[in-house]
């Protein structure tokens, strides 16, 4: 796979965001991938492999995390609405006609489209559900626990053993070192996040994608017992031109966890991202 084009962009003049675009010779699409918490550009690996030979891909990390770290001050925390506009404008500067998220980068994710981004044609929401269940929420004070001791280890434990739990053994060691090796500001920022998450008026996220009226569709793992695929269904009536899929023999993290899932989530995504716009006719001179 070829390097990445690598910038710093300057986001609303507040913000110094770390992106990586890998251009595709033979496609005018553009597809932005929005991480999870506690995620990098890197957590795409799988993903970029499956998407890059058939699309251009945009990937960048949050103000707080990755390398867009070392760019800025992290004096606030940011919120779901900070987060969907520098998703805006980063949809703007790359062109993108496509977005696709993953896990919690889901509400970002959502919020940006309720915007409706007038180049946004289809997006994708992986292992996302709008609502909490026992088996999140127990995660989710778990780990607010957790974060507010900065207790490294048990951080890293508690997301290998409930959103992990299906990851194969390497995965879960590279997992474990970077969840556990976090700055600070990043545990803050994940705690006051999972404060959001808790103190969400669920069906008022869910009135507020009612204006989402593209093609969009729900990915879930059929083994994800934290955001499961029934769960997610729940977009059905908001958005009207929703579709979802759920991925067997796989959980939290799709594509990562066999090559089984990996195979069938890239064809999923690939099905439902074939190009709707014309392209313009080649010319003879």
């Amino acid at each position: 796979m070829m390097k990445p084009e690598i910038a710093v962009l300057d986001i609303q003049g507040q913000y110094r965001i770390h992106t990586e675009l890998y251009r595709c010779d033979t496609s005018l699409n553009t597809i932005i991938l929005v991480n999870g918490s506690m995620a990098t550009t890197a957590s795409f690996g799988q993903t970029l492999k499956n998407l890059h030979p058939h699309l251009n891909v945009a990937l960048y990390d949050q103000p707080y995390a990755g390398n867009s770290r070392p760019h800025n001050p992290h004096q606030k925390m940011l919120t779901r609405e900070i987060e969907a506009q520098i998703l805006l404008e980063l949809i703007e500067h790359f062109d993108a006609n496509y977005l696709l998220s993953f896990s919690w980068g889901g509400t970002a994710a959502l919020t940006a489209l309720a915007c409706a981004p007038r180049r946004i044609e289809k997006a994708v929401i992986s292992s996302f559900s709008p609502l909490i269940n026992d088996a999140m929420r127990d995660y989710l004070e778990r780990g607010r626990h957790c974060l507010a001791a900065c207790n490294r280890t048990q951080v890293g434990n508690l997301v290998n053993d409930t959103l992990g739990k299906h990851l194969p053994p390497l995965f879960k060691r590279f997992n474990f070192r970077h969840v556990s090796s976090l700055a600070e500001h990043e545990y803050a920022q994940m705690h006051f996040h999972i404060d959001q998450v808790l103190n969400n008026d669920q069906q008022g996220f869910l009135s507020a994608t009612q204006g989402i009226d593209i093609p969009v569709l729900f990915i879930n793992g059929q083994w994800d017992e934290y955001t499961v695929a029934s769960d997610a269904r729940h977009f059905a009536q908001p958005i009207a031109n929703s579709r979802f899929i759920s991925l067997e023999n796989t959980g939290h993290f799709l594509d990562m966890e066999n090559r089984s899932a990996s195979h069938s989530s890239k064809n999923a995504l690939l099905e439902f991202l074939k190009p709707t716009r014309p392209h313009p006719p080649s010319l003879s001179l």
